[in-house]
């Protein structure tokens, strides 16, 4: 019977488990550590020496116990599990403590000692982290899961295939549920494009291109006293071509003031390049804007203002002046103490409300600076908002949706059981006092939000009070917060007049995000994990952003035809296709 669970599935549920130890999250060497792994199901157990484990993933010999494995994997299954135990990982003994140690990191050991347990079947979540933070400090220049194996603090690890093969059951279900609605939202877009009047793009400026507007960048040090909150905001103006003054003057600048301005200071910096700091296109109409209308972009958990500065120029280049505050207790910089040990939380559950109040104050600093600076020339009443992950809750609750904390409070009761990551940081709210938190701000007349998070935060009940028009951005492999729970059916739930879905097939969390340094981000993302060609997502986001804004914002009827399947269809590109809907039958769609 032990036999015939070492097939695919049984691959599958070892793979989880062990994968798992390595999830990424100055001691003294255990005295004892683990020779060898149990696989355990019910009264039957058989068992590897990690040492074998470590000859395979050295040389690619197959000996001991592993012979008996290795028969019932594919070549395909078993280069994967070498590829898994020699992978390194480049964390800190502190980062990895910093972060197993926080209610989020805590929450998900829970979870994985019940499948890697001790010698004395005891819930591993102890052992686990003690191996983690070990082979961490033992091996500065990076630790692979053998290492971490070798640090298990008991004779034995026992992998508890009955809870694994459970968990493989649940999560093929998930996987299963989520790839209906991916394809019942690609039917109903294929159907709406060809029942749609057709257009023909090939004759109409292509939005994925820059538009007709320079631009300049300065940057304003903001500080809200009700809060006692600083905080920075890069502010992308736009140039029209051929005006003389001071929105001609090209460089950055830095602007301080607590709503007003204060003292300034100038960088002069001619540029010399398409990719520095101006953009010009001449082969796209101007379109023209008496005072420019606001975009306001709002960054995820982890990054920081130049994650959408793509996007930011792109919506500049065609006349919208785009504020992208950075969010300080959920910034790269954040994610970085958090790492190096100076914070204590991925994040505070104070900055759900702080989030949207940023912008805010942002939009009322800006308001100020309108009427005592004429370069700025800005249409503070026709305001738009887009935000990815985190920041796309950010952009929801600006647009109206109201916190739901009876929803919450349910979906949080078996955090044990979720393959939802994004749920861990939901849950976080519930530490908040109960109350009515208004953190809709009427400025924003429409929303772009991408790959959000919020399904439990808003609820139905929350989400349906938006009324402006809106936008979700979803990915079909998105892992943290993933398409079906967080984008198809939340989609569902709203109510207003103007809604639309955006479907990326083969996008992941990532795949929208601008190009990051490695040399300034405190956990760089593998491309791997990023997904295919993200240049083809950031195309098509720049490209509907331009439109939905130009339609709703700016009031531009012209762009119009481009919020339809039918140009989702003309610009999609393998292997990243793009889908649209503007609603889904909800009777289709089990969660």
């Amino acid at each position: 019977m032990l036999q015939k669970l070492l097939s695919s599935k049984l691959y599958k549920s070892l793979g989880i488990a062990l994968s798992l130890l390595l999830f990424p999250a100055t001691g003294v060497q255990t005295a004892v550590a683990a020779d060898r792994i149990y696989a355990t199901y019910g009264a039957f157990e058989s068992s590897v020496a990690i040492e074998d484990l470590a000859e395979f993933a050295k040389t690619g010999k197959i000996q001991g116990g592993l012979i008996d494995y290795a028969r019932r994997l594919t070549p395909a299954q078993l280069a994967r599990l070498r590829s898994i135990l020699t992978a390194p990982v480049d964390l800190t003994p502190v980062a990895i403590s910093q972060f197993l140690y926080s209610s989020i990191g805590e929450t998900l050991l829970q979870r994985l000692g019940q499948i890697v347990q001790t010698e004395a079947r005891l819930p591993g979540f102890y052992a686990i982290r003690s191996a983690l933070i070990l082979a961490a400090a033992e091996n500065r220049q990076g630790f692979t899961l053998l290492d971490v194996l070798r640090q298990f603090p008991t004779n034995g690890i026992r992998v508890n295939l009955g809870q694994s093969l459970e968990i493989v059951e649940e999560l093929q279900a998930v996987i299963n549920r989520t790839n209906e609605a991916i394809a019942l939202v690609q039917r109903q877009s294929a159907a709406a494009a060809i029942n749609q009047q057709p257009a023909n793009f090939s004759q109409l400026p292509d939005l994925r291109q820059r538009g007709s507007f320079t631009w300049t960048k300065r940057t304003l040090e903001l500080y809200d006293p009700s809060r006692d909150r600083a905080f920075i905001a890069d502010l992308y103006l736009p140039r029209e071509q051929g005006r003389v003054g001071s929105r001609d003057e090209l460089g950055e600048e830095r602007t301080r003031g607590q709503g007003r301005q204060g003292g300034q200071e100038s960088n002069y910096q001619q540029p010399t390049t398409l990719n520095q700091q101006l953009f010009t296109n001449y082969q796209l109409p101007i379109t023209n804007h008496r005072r420019f209308p606001v975009i306001v972009i709002s960054h995820g958990l982890g990054s920081d203002r130049n994650t959408f500065r793509y996007l930011a120029q792109q919506l500049a280049s065609y006349g919208f002046a785009v504020a992208v505050p950075e969010h300080p207790n959920s910034n790269a910089e954040q994610l970085r103490s958090l790492l190096n040990g100076r914070a204590t939380a991925v994040t505070p559950p104070r900055e759900f409300i702080n989030r949207p109040l940023d912008v805010s104050y942002l939009l009322d600093v800006l308001a100020q600076l309108n009427r005592t600076d004429p370069s700025f020339a800005l249409n503070l009443q026709q305001v738009g908002v887009v935000g990815h992950s985190y920041g796309g809750y950010t952009a929801l609750a600006l647009a109206g949706a109201k916190l739901n904390f009876d929803q919450l409070q349910q979906d949080c009761q078996n955090l044990d059981e979720t393959f939802n990551l994004s749920l861990l940081l939901q849950c976080r709210t519930l530490e908040l006092p109960r109350t009515q938190y208004n953190l809709r701000d009427k400025r924003i007349k429409a929303a772009i939000a991408i790959n959000p998070i919020g399904s439990s935060l808003f609820g139905k009940a929350g989400l349906s009070q938006i009324k402006i028009p809106v936008t979700i951005a979803s990915s079909s492999e998105d892992k943290v917060a993933p398409a079906l729970p967080e984008q198809i059916l939340p989609f569902t739930w709203l109510t207003a007049r103007n809604k639309y879905l955006l479907l990326l097939a083969g996008g992941t969390h990532f795949s929208a995000a601008d190009k990051s340094d490695p040399g300034s981000e405190p956990l760089p993302i593998p491309e791997s994990v990023i997904g295919p060609d993200p240049a083809l997502a950031r195309g098509y986001l720049g490209a509907w952003s331009v439109a939905f804004f130009e339609t709703y914002i700016a009031t531009s009827q012209q762009y119009r035809p481009y919020l339809s399947a039918d140009y989702a269809r003309f610009i999609s590109q393998p292997p990243l296709t793009l889908s649209l809907v503007q609603s889904l039958p909800l009777d289709n769609l089990t969660q």
